[in-house]
């Protein structure tokens, strides 16, 4: 026998307020995450708040000094678009769960989010970059640069 339109309605309201409830504590959450990232020379780290904007550069241990301006700006880079990617992961692994069909109230299918068309494909790549898990050996970023630093 069927489950009665009213229970199921009841049921199905409650899931809406307990998933109005849960939206609203990850969006607190999100609002105060920061990530930083190394550059893969180790001379600059980059943070990235919570919309993916770059919130702080630290130069690190003066190696700024000995570095060309082309090669400080593709580290500055390198750790400002790492940063952007953590936070862009955290923010698609947190909302993940709203997309997802409910347990409780079959009629309610879920919906599908274009992570790839929202943050582009590097979202969803898995390789962290560390050669020995696959990763690129040198960034990408990197190949543009002359042996000088010039492109």
């Amino acid at each position: 026998m069927t489950e009665p339109l009213e229970k199921r309605l009841e049921k199905a309201m409650a899931e809406l307020q307990a998933a109005q409830e849960a939206v609203a504590r990850t969006e607190r959450e999100l609002r105060a995450a920061s990530f930083a990232a190394l550059s893969s020379d180790r001379a600059v780290r980059a943070t990235a708040g919570p919309q993916g904007e770059l919130s702080g550069i630290e130069f690190l241990e003066n190696k700024y000094r000995d570095m060309s301006p082309q090669e400080l700006a593709a580290s500055v880079l390198e750790a400002a678009s790492a940063a952007r990617l953590k936070m862009n992961r955290h923010v698609m692994k947190a909302m993940a769960p709203f997309a997802e069909p409910s347990s409780n109230v079959p009629e309610l299918k879920g919906f599908e989010l274009d992570w790839e068309r929202i943050f582009g494909p590097e979202v969803l790549r898995e390789d962290d970059g560390d050669p020995a898990r696959g990763g690129p050996a040198t960034p990408a970023w990197r190949d543009a640069l002359g042996d000088e630093g010039e492109d």
